[in-house]
């Protein structure tokens, strides 16, 4: 055995066409059933080792070279010219959130954008602001004014201009032991600087989550959400135990730990529980929201037109664990934790003022709790007159327990004397959507509101939505309750919201091979919906001709695709087609491809422009992005068909989809890769070990492999216990799984599967990451190499499951690019 070993090493340096017939895999399309024959099996396995010894050779080649441990030999050329091109779409700046003001003049408006770019060398994104003033003539053509330079915001965590865009909010976070800094500027000039005490409180929250920073309108306050100050802690001397009294000059002491308390989570694991403040911006004094319980996190806050509770809120109960015990489950990315608005008065007001004056501590009327028979409510906003509190519910997300769901808009009638009662109704303004009808509305699916969503009539919010593998633009009246499409209806480019003008819209239009490009939105009737949309110059800086070049030269299109035997068993809306998202070249259907899934798994790749993707069909590849069923923006019906079956539903449905560009002649069988993240790791380790001659190399970063190993790790555990027994699983759940369970999460892993894999593996992992840990990729990549199989890891210490710091990111996909290279050529 160890001669025909090295015979196969020894061939496969010189490719040796003996060596070629016994290396290569199969070309033709089998889908893997459980076993399979014995001897094909080991043959592949002996040749696969193979591989791998001749991989640790390269390796150890290349060290002796002098060059780094990590970088094959034989692909160095790769790395140089592959590294110039990534950089190349580093460059592209981003646009991020976009605020207009109205001004006297009608025909005038002024707009501030801001602009992010990724700094490698810093390992961080730069900030950047862009004035323009907005110029509308008669005959309705629009001119932007933009200023000739951009300003650089740097240390800033959070931008919030005031409501009259008069005035504007810095904040700049604490580090280490140093104080919060919140700067208010005026025209010209900083009117104020706050230094903020870590005693009072720590760093603003400024994630999508639970960033809640809002101005009153008067522009005299701003309440907040931030970490509560630290707790005590015990604290010990010489004697032992200092109890409290014990003057400090005893002796030398020190601080304990105490207990430790529960975080939510994946990018919360190092913050404290978030706690409701306001400011008065003249005088810097800061003051807590009383009455709220630290059982309670705060988020989103608002101030509301009322006297007695002028701040409205978002609170998630850390009574989120099994039959209702205190477990924080991780929030990112989790719609399914149970939240509600609730009402408390300004720690400011005129009762706060007198609980002050009479020695009472500044305590105040009890909050009240506005969606009490509502288990999911969140992004509250007021519509100008004040008469409605409308907001987003995921109340199927939280009934069902799956991550995200088909969203829901409700409004509330608010009092205007400003007495709550808390027996407020609740009413439908955009209910759930089963299953869709042909190319209609497929229901909400919304990550976020603008802090000024509506139009001159005070009814009609603007809203950005997915509809399908499209994001789009709708417009919806909270009272008629009437919704419409304002994105053009016949683009399969993907659409959002930047900001409203009165009735105009500012928005922002890509597709996977189309670069962002701003558009300005015109209301052409009042009484229909009926919108032209005018591009807007910018004085963003150009692509290279390299990049643009790249992307003139490739078309895509959306597929539709019919699932493969469909079950009576299946709700109708589970029966419809899926969709995937095809780019190629536009003069060669010879190119090999990559097949790209999204994680969740309920999420969707849209059309939208990607920097990673448009990197990857650079290099000379097909993609196929599939959004299988349980993906968002297809109906609640098709999404809750996944719960239960992954492993093998989501997995049939890209092959799938695979077979139908194969049966199309748009893509050669013989070369083709897989990569996806998260639960996209998990289908890409799946289909490598369910069809095993597919694939000719793989790559998953942060990848779930092994459910059994994942279940007693991870920040999300009732993630695994949903999605493998569908909706019972909630019932399920548990922090101490049966050996039922244990069994059942093994045998829907991947890693269940790995005796048939073949394929050359990439592994990317980020050695913090909460919600798949490091360990679950290590054990599969490591299982690979025991039976032989080509894999290579590489692990980044300080990134979590998102692998997002600008350094690691472009790595990852730097190592993906050589990695296809390698097994694939061009």
């Amino acid at each position: 055995m160890v001669v025909l070993v090295r015979v196969l090493v020894a061939c496969a340096k010189f490719r040796c066409p003996a060596a070629n017939l016994l290396l290569s895999a199969s070309t033709s399309r089998v889908r893997a059933q459980p076993g399979g024959p014995l001897l094909r099996q080991r043959t592949s396995k002996v040749s696969l080792r193979s591989i791998a010894m001749s991989t640790t050779q390269a390796s150890e080649a290349a060290a002796d070279k002098g060059l780094p441990l990590a970088v094959d030999a034989t692909m160095i050329d790769e790395y140089a010219s592959q590294s110039k091109l990534l950089q190349e779409f580093v460059k592209i700046p981003t646009i991020g959130k976009a605020w207009i003001f109205n001004s006297k003049d009608d025909d005038m408006s002024k707009a501030v954008v801001s602009i992010g770019k990724s700094d490698l060398l810093a390992n961080k994104r730069r900030q950047f602001l862009l004035n323009t003033h907005i110029s509308k003539s008669p005959s309705k053509s629009v001119d932007f004014q933009w200023s000739p330079f951009p300003t650089e915001i740097s240390g800033v965590s959070a931008i919030v201009p005031s409501p009259s865009g008069e005035k504007l909010l810095l904040v700049r976070n604490s580090e280490d032991d140093s104080p919060t800094k919140l700067e208010i500027w005026g025209p010209c000039q900083l009117e104020n600087e706050i230094h903020i005490a870590k005693s009072v409180h720590g760093s603003l929250y400024t994630d999508e989550w639970f960033e809640g920073i809002s101005w009153n309108q008067e522009e005299t306050f701003i309440a907040y959400v931030a970490e509560e100050p630290p707790q005590p802690k015990p604290v010990f001397n010489d004697y032992g135990f200092k109890k409290e009294g014990l003057s400090e000059k005893d002796c030398k002491s020190w601080k304990g730990q105490g207990d430790w308390e529960e975080t939510w989570g994946e990018t919360y694991s190092k913050k404290r529980i978030p706690a409701l403040f306001v400011i008065n911006i003249s005088s810097g004094e800061v003051r807590p929201v009383k009455q709220i319980p630290r059982s309670l996190s705060v988020g989103q806050v608002i101030w509301a037109p009322s006297s007695s509770y002028s701040l409205v809120f978002v609170a998630w109960s850390s009574d989120n664990g099994f039959q209702g015990t205190p477990r924080k489950l991780g929030i990112k990315y989790c719609y399914n934790r149970p939240c509600a608005l609730y009402a408390a008065p300004d720690p400011f007001g005129q009762e706060a003022e007198k609980s002050l004056t009479e020695g009472n501590k500044g305590e105040t009327t009890t909050m009240i709790k506005l969606t009490a028979n509502l288990s999911s409510a969140f992004f509250p906003r007021f519509s100008p007159d004040g008469k409605y509190l409308v907001f987003i519910s995921a109340k199927s997300a939280v009934d069902s327990g799956a991550h995200n769901a088909t969203n829901s808009l409700h409004r509330i009638e608010w009092c205007t004397d400003g007495k709550l009662d808390g027996s407020l109704g609740v009413a439908d303004v955009v209910p759930i959507v089963l299953c869709p009808k042909d190319n209609c509305f497929p229901g909400l699916y919304c990550f976020g509101l603008l802090r000024d969503p509506w139009l001159t009539d005070g009814q009609t919010m603007i809203i950005s939505s997915v509809w399908g593998s499209r994001e789009v633009i709708l417009s919806v009246n909270v009272v008629s309750c009437e919704l419409s499409r304002v994105s053009p209806q016949d683009s399969d480019y993907s659409w959002n919201v930047l900001a409203v003008d009165k009735n105009n819209i500012l928005a922002v239009s890509s597709s996977l091979i189309t670069l962002p490009q701003m558009y300005y939105g015109i209301k052409v009737s009042q009484t229909e919906s009926n919108w032209e949309w005018q591009g807007v110059s910018t004085p963003f800086p150009k692509p290279s001709d390299k990049i643009s070049s790249v992307l003139a030269e490739h078309k895509f299109s959306i597929l539709k695709i019919p699932i493969s035997n469909p079950s009576d068993e299946l709700a109708n809306g589970a029966k419809l087609p899926f969709e995937a998202i095809f780019v190629s070249h536009k003069d060669s259907a010879s190119n090999p491809t990559i097949v790209v899934l999204h994680g969740g798994p309920h999420s969707v790749y849209p059309s939208s422009y990607s920097k990673s993707l448009a990197f990857l069909f650079s290099q000379g590849y097909n993609l196929l992005v599939v959004n299988y069923r349980g993906s968002l923006g297809f109906g609640e019906e098709a999404l809750q068909s996944l719960p239960g079956n992954i492993g093998s539903q989501d997995v049939n449905d890209v092959l799938t989809a695979l077979d139908l560009v194969i049966k199309r002649g748009l893509i050669d069988p013989s070369r083709v890769a897989v990569v996806g993240g998260s639960h996209g790791g998990f289908l890409t380790t799946h289909l490598i070990g369910q069809a095993p001659d597919t694939f000719v190399a793989a790559a998953a970063r942060n990848p779930v492999c092994n459910l059994s190993l994942m279940v007693g790790t991870s920040d999300i555990p009732d993630w695994c216990f949903v999605e493998i027994y569908g909706k019972e699983g909630k019932k399920y759940f548990s922090e101490s799984p049966s050996v039922d369970d244990l069994c059942q999460f093994h045998q829907k892993s991947p890693i269940s599967h790995i005796a048939k894999v073949k394929t050359p593996t990439l592994f990317l992992l980020g050695a913090q990451d909460l919600r798949v840990p490091v360990s679950n990729g290590l054990q599969y990549a490591r299982a690979l190499k025991e039976r032989g199989i080509e894999t290579k890891t590489i692990v980044f210490p300080e990134d979590i499951h998102g692998i997002d710091k600008p350094q690691s990111d472009f790595e990852s996909f730097l190592n993906i690019g050589v990695w296809f290279k390698k097994h694939m050529g061009k």
